[in-house]
């Protein structure tokens, strides 16, 4: 590039920003009432985002055919903290439309399609771990991560706002996770509960998230007895099925545990306790995190009507899609609750036994 283009490309430049700044609120005008000194770094913040940026951002998440209008856009990515730094720099002005009420409906819909999802694809899941697994998908973190994976961080327009008695400090985090939230509800009011879900099932649900990790067992041996107890099966027997180095300072067993001829589950340790721990933690692991098929997965919402609107405005020319509840499985057993669980007498854990060699052992 020569050097008169160069010098015609930052004179372009340099008329744009002047176009913009100093704005009027920088210069100094004589009055008697005081004026609070005039900050750069506010005056960027009260900037609403330019169309440009707000057109690129509905093409980049695909929802160019939904939204109609770049203010409904603006309105998902201004945060309700930004309503007192707007009265104080402008007393006068109305105020802008947020994304309070938009984030709140949001986040009931997240929580409805991520709860339904978890359970019909984990039907053996405990509550405990049903209720973290929502949390991992569409919690807040999860919320502010995706709003800047999607590239919502420079659209966001917030305030930082100090802890009170009656609620806590606002951050960027908490901003951030509104946006998808708000952008869930707008997809609802713009289109149907499904394009909704169907946005929650494309940025939240279909990610990676290790639910083993979340599963944990002060005593899996016992519970292992109780969950082949509550169905009905033979008593779970750990047997020795690999070993080395027994009499050197490094060994290692490999114990599997069985139900009958059925092998429940695997484990390996330095010593024969630790196999068999991990042996009846892989057993748990097996049952809980049994997952439906995707063909054979069904969610409530399907049967909602796929037209545009909302779920209370079925013509009679919308055809709702049929759904077969699932067999509910067996409750699980609250086990170490001090005689307070509603576990039938016949499924009380028994009393804990070891027989015979390393070979065979009863759990």
């Amino acid at each position: 590039m020569s050097p008169v283009q160069l010098q015609r490309r930052f004179a372009s430049k340099l008329v744009s920003v002047s176009a913009r700044f100093p704005p009027k609120d920088a210069l100094f005008v004589r009055s008697d009432v005081p004026k609070p000194p005039f900050s750069p770094e506010t005056w960027n913040v009260l900037q609403p985002a330019p169309h440009s940026a707000l057109n690129a951002f509905v093409h980049r998440i695909r929802l160019q055919n939904v939204f109609s209008s770049p203010a409904l856009v603006q309105q998902a990515c201004t945060h309700s903290s930004f309503l007192s730094l707007f009265r104080q720099q402008y007393p006068n002005a109305p105020l802008p439309q947020t994304n309070a009420q938009l984030a709140s409906i949001g986040n009931s819909l997240m929580g409805l399609f991520a709860t339904e999802y978890l359970h019909a694809a984990y039907p053996y899941l405990p509550t405990r771990v049903l209720k973290a697994a929502v949390t991992a998908y569409v919690g807040p973190l999860t919320c502010a991560a995706v709003a800047q994976e999607i590239g919502a961080a420079p659209l966001l327009r917030w305030h930082r706002s100090p802890p009170s008695p009656t609620r806590p400090a606002i951050l960027r985090t908490d901003a951030l996770a509104s946006i998808p939230r708000a952008l869930t509800a707008l997809v609802y009011q713009e289109r149907s509960v499904l394009s909704a879900r169907q946005f929650v099932q494309s940025y939240f649900l279909s990610r990676d998230v290790d639910l083993r990790g979340m599963i944990k067992f002060n005593n899996p041996k016992k519970a292992l007895l109780e969950m082949v107890n509550k169905f009905g099966r033979e008593m779970p027997k750990s047997r020795l099925l690999a070993e080395t180095g027994r009499f050197s300072n490094s060994p290692v067993y490999v114990v599997g545990i069985y139900s009958g001829a059925d092998k429940l589950g695997e484990g390996f340790g330095s010593s024969l306790k630790m196999a068999e721990f991990r042996a009846a933690e892989d057993a748990l692991h097996r049952v809980y995190l049994t997952r439906t098929p995707d063909h054979l997965l069904q969610l409530p919402s399907g049967t909602f009507a796929p037209g545009i609107g909302d779920v209370f405005r079925n013509s009679e020319e919308k055809e709702e899609h049929t759904y077969v509840a699932p067999q509910l499985a067996t409750p699980e057993i609250m086990y170490a609750s001090s005689g307070k669980s509603t576990v039938a007498p016949e499924l009380a854990p028994r009393t804990l036994r070891r027989s015979g060699t390393d070979q065979d052992k009863v759990i």
